[in-house]
């Protein structure tokens, strides 16, 4: 072989080499993997504007650079709302100081009975930076309108009174205030944790 063609082998060769390298470098990133529901790019659940308990009116941009759970309830309900609040408070307290990173948005669906006192007093029973939301009925209605959340007045089915049906779900966003997943109620601690986890590391 003479110089010539062994110098022109080696420049074809670091050329296929060079495309190669290329062509792995136009392939996509991973997708990141959630145990809640991927929403990410979804075109609702875009925001709220509600007031909390002081009468101050809030709004995602309120919490920016914060993870933020909203998840809709009422504080006469029995059992899946004080179930996903648990789940929430024992959330921060698994991340430590990241916890303070995290912030869980409650929005009443039964502002009639829901009083801001009542509001405040319910929270406290799940940690001290938890954010409650009460608005008027069709302000209410209004939010739960963007998010795709179902609520209705249902009779006792003893004696008067009523309780509420509402979605069980909870919407979270990343610390960019933009809408990411949905965990449905029933998915447990650990797997939201981890969700959270991820959010928190900027995926």
């Amino acid at each position: 072989m003479c110089p010539s063609e062994s110098v022109d082998r080696r420049v074809w060769l670091l050329a296929g080499l060079a495309s190669l390298g290329g062509l792995g470098a136009c392939e996509p990133a991973a997708q990141t993997s959630f145990a809640s529901v991927d929403l990410t790019g979804a075109a609702y659940g875009r925001d709220f504007n509600l007031p909390d308990v002081d009468g101050r009116r809030r709004s995602l941009a309120d919490f920016r650079g914060r993870v933020v759970v909203v998840f809709f309830g009422f504080t006469q309900c029995p059992d899946v709302c004080p179930t996903t609040l648990g789940e929430l408070a024992l959330i921060k307290q698994e991340l430590g100081a990241d916890g303070a990173r995290v912030v869980p948005v409650f929005i009443t669906v039964d502002p009639e009975r829901d009083t801001p006192e009542l509001l405040r007093a319910y929270m406290a029973n799940f940690g001290a930076d938890g954010v409650a939301l009460r608005g008027s009925l069709e302000e209410t209605r209004a939010v739960a309108k963007e998010f795709r959340v179902l609520f209705n007045k249902v009779p006792a089915k003893t004696g008067e009174g009523y309780t509420m049906d509402h979605t069980a779900a909870s919407f979270v966003f990343d610390p960019q205030g933009r809408l990411r997943l949905y965990a449905r109620y029933g998915l447990g601690p650990q797997a939201l944790l981890g969700d959270v986890r991820t959010l928190l590391r900027g995926a």
